[in-house]
């Protein structure tokens, strides 16, 4: 049995990250830990405000309170319907970072909406909230579209660098149910030659865990042109290395990982840099 944890703010509930821990429990059951919240520290505003104009705040606060009861009433539901064994973490008010990375701590993945996370206050994806939860997050990470479809293919952004391979690694341990669907391993490089960092220890590590794999070299610059080509294949899901580390590898740079998640259309997961 694996742990989930599943981020909902107000009353942004990721209709497709549910979809996916649906998925994953249809094929090993899950226990599912739900932390919902507020991402505005009302308490804060209100004492920042002057006492006769502080009572919009606290009205806007008792209706986001509501929102949030509403989500979690929605996800019990759900998950009894589905028969999904689930928790409800009653501690989280608002957004507070040390308890997120604290429970990603004890959790074996953690799955937030790739466009819906925190963006009643910041729209633009990857948002600071979300950049915050995937720099501290102590599990791996999924971030998920609202249209979220069971993947047919999977895709391995590898770059030769320990990084990448963990990624695929953690990803096999998680999921195995996953290594049956065709995987394809790219290496995207803008340069003529076709050379792949230690091409022959990955195919002998892939072929034993991974069913139909196969390397590819791309020669192009990933922060371009990568979705592009990803959105091509339909349907698949991206395995990267960690986000925003100190050692992040050359395909994961910022750029190239925001891109992917501003799209909304590719489900990422994203390793813990161990």
């Amino acid at each position: 049995m694996k742990k989930i944890l599943f981020l909902c703010d107000g009353d942004n509930f990721p209709k497709g990250a549910f979809e996916l821990i649906k998925m994953i429990n249809s094929a090993h059951r899950v226990m599912v830990k739900g932390i919902f919240f507020a991402p505005i520290d009302f308490q804060q505003l209100i004492n920042l405000s002057y006492i006769p104009i502080a009572k919009p705040y606290m009205k806007l606060e008792e209706n986001e309170k509501r929102l949030v009861n509403e989500s979690k009433k929605k996800f019990i539901a759900e998950c009894d319907t589905n028969h999904i064994a689930y928790m409800v973490n009653a501690e989280a008010e608002e957004w507070d970072r040390e308890l997120m990375i604290k429970e990603t701590l004890f959790s074996d993945i953690v799955v937030i909406s790739e466009e819906l996370f925190c963006s009643d206050v910041m729209s633009y994806q990857p948002n600071a909230y979300m950049k915050e939860l995937l720099h501290g997050s102590e599990c791996p990470a999924m971030v998920v579209p609202e249209n979220f479809k069971a993947p047919e293919r999977i895709v391995v952004a590898y770059d030769g660098k320990k990084e990448s391979v963990l990624a695929l690694k953690q990803f096999g341990y998680l999921f195995p149910e996953f290594t049956e669907l065709p995987t394809e391993f790219v290496y995207i490089k803008n340069e003529k030659n076709n050379d792949i960092p230690n091409l022959g220890l990955l195919r002998e590590y892939t072929k034993i865990h991974f069913n139909s794999p196969g390397v590819e070299k791309l020669h192009f610059e990933a922060k371009e042109y990568f979705t592009t080509w990803a959105e091509a294949k339909k349907n698949i899901l991206l395995i990267a290395g960690s986000y925003g580390r100190s050692a992040v590898s050359d395909l994961m740079h910022r750029s190239f990982a925001e891109e992917v998640i501003h799209e909304h259309k590719i489900p990422l997961f994203i390793a813990h840099h161990t």
